[in-house]
C-alpha cells in the first residue's frame, strides 16, 4: 500500500509531461504538413548533385 503513495504521483507526473509535450508540438506546427513527407518518396528527384569543388582546386593559378 505504500508504492501506491510513490507511484501514483510518478504516473501523474509523467502524463502530465507527455500532455504537455503533445501540447507544444501541435501549438509549434509539427503536425501542420503530414502529406509532403509521405508524398517526398513517390517523386524522383531529377536534378544531378552539384560538383564540389575541392580546396586545392581553387588555389592553382593559371598558367
Amino acid at each position: 500500500m505504500n508504492s501506491l503513495f510513490f507511484l501514483i504521483p510518478i504516473a501523474l507526473v509523467f502524463v502530465a509531461i507527455a500532455i504537455r509535450v503533445l501540447l507544444w508540438a501541435i501549438q509549434s506546427g509539427q503536425y501542420d504538413n503530414l502529406d509532403t513527407e509521405a508524398h517526398r518518396i513517390l517523386f524522383d528527384d531529377d536534378r544531378k548533385p552539384a560538383v564540389k569543388k575541392s580546396a586545392t582546386d581553387n588555389n592553382k593559378t593559371p598558367k
